[in-house]
């Protein structure tokens, strides 16, 4: 199975910068996408369904052009959960799952802390979260969380650690939060295969960052550990410019 995640900043604008064309031409089986800011009804679904992908399920925000999920599925899935039923959270639009017989993967979108209010609402879901995957990993072990965790787990994951070490997003709060989700059993698993520097998944568009690699890793693949040896392939799909995001891949065996 190849599962694609794609913070995508707004699908209808992706789709106007020639999302499908890019969607065709990697042809993954299953797309995680975050950030669509919309509703389902103000997307034009037949492109996708002509592109190949004929089940797609829409989790939106309540506020009308924010957060929201997707799956888009070549296959249609055993079961699709909506949320997580955290109420605070799925107001928010931020989580979607499919399962596929033993395998379960999930789109979340986790939010970014830009002010001191959001940093708060961010470390709440953070520990929210990582007790309802606890909990889901008991009924679904194989576990995929694909997603933006709006969050740099090492200083190899930023471009420039020391001046952003006071910043959302590389706080030691975030990274400790990270490596502890790991830790309870799960793999990065871009940092599976890859070990090196300059691997990054999002880019302000200031100062030409993207042109000049300034970049933060806050995309990732994260699989279960039981998944290890199903394992085969995750790559940070750095030419696909639809969105100040790029996205990510990866190939598990199904």
């Amino acid at each position: 199975m190849k599962i694609v995640s794609y913070n995508v900043n707004g699908i209808r604008a992706a789709l106007n910068k020639g999302f499908v064309d890019w969607l065709k031409a990697v042809d993954p089986d299953v797309v995680c996408l975050q950030e669509t800011k919309a509703m389902k009804e103000q997307v034009d679904t037949s492109v996708l369904e002509e592109a190949g992908y004929p089940f797609h399920y829409w989790y939106s925000a309540q506020k009308k052009g924010y957060s929201g999920v997707a799956l888009l599925c070549k296959e249609e899935p055993d079961h699709v959960e909506y949320g997580t039923g955290i109420d605070y959270m799925d107001f928010e639009g931020r989580n979607i799952r499919a399962d596929y017989g033993d395998l379960s993967v999930m789109s979340m979108y986790l939010p970014s802390g830009t002010n001191l209010d959001r940093l708060d609402h961010k470390l709440m879901y953070m520990a929210d979260f990582h007790d309802y995957a606890n909990d889901l990993r008991k009924e679904r072990p194989n576990l995929i969380v694909c997603g933006d965790y709006n969050i740099c787990h090492e200083a190899i994951d930023i471009h420039d650690p020391i001046r952003n070490k006071n910043v959302s997003g590389f706080l030691p709060v975030e990274r400790e939060w990270i490596g502890n989700f790991i830790k309870s059993g799960f793999i990065d698993s871009f940092r599976h295969f890859n070990k090196e520097p300059n691997n990054y998944t999002w880019w302000t568009y200031r100062a030409n960052a993207r042109a000049n690699n300034k970049g933060w890793r806050l995309d990732y693949g994260m699989v279960a550990e039981p998944l290890k040896d199903r394992l085969k392939r995750s790559v940070i799909l750095s030419q696909a410019v639809h969105s100040d995001h790029c996205p990510i891949l990866l190939e598990i065996e199904k």
